[in-house]
């Protein structure tokens, strides 16, 4: 049995950000065709669920999980 990934902390100098702009932002994808491809296909998931809600609202410590890494997001 692997460990997950550990978390890193980013943050988002406010009480939330949209998810699409919050895996630019911590740089899990570069572009913004790139994140809706990402989330369109299932391979992103906020808390352990996968999300395809690019508009979805992530509040401090929600956690954004990409092609294994682990960010949360901070204020």
């Amino acid at each position: 049995m692997t460990n997950p990934a550990p978390i890193d902390d980013v943050s988002v100098g406010g009480e939330m950000i949209r998810l699409g702009q919050f895996l630019k932002f911590a740089g899990l994808l570069d572009s913004g065709g790139d994140v809706k491809e990402a989330i369109i296909d299932g391979y992103v998931t906020v808390n352990g669920e996968v999300d395809r809600r690019r508009g979805r609202q992530l509040h401090a410590g929600d956690v954004v999980g990409y092609d294994g890494r682990r960010v949360r997001v901070q204020p």
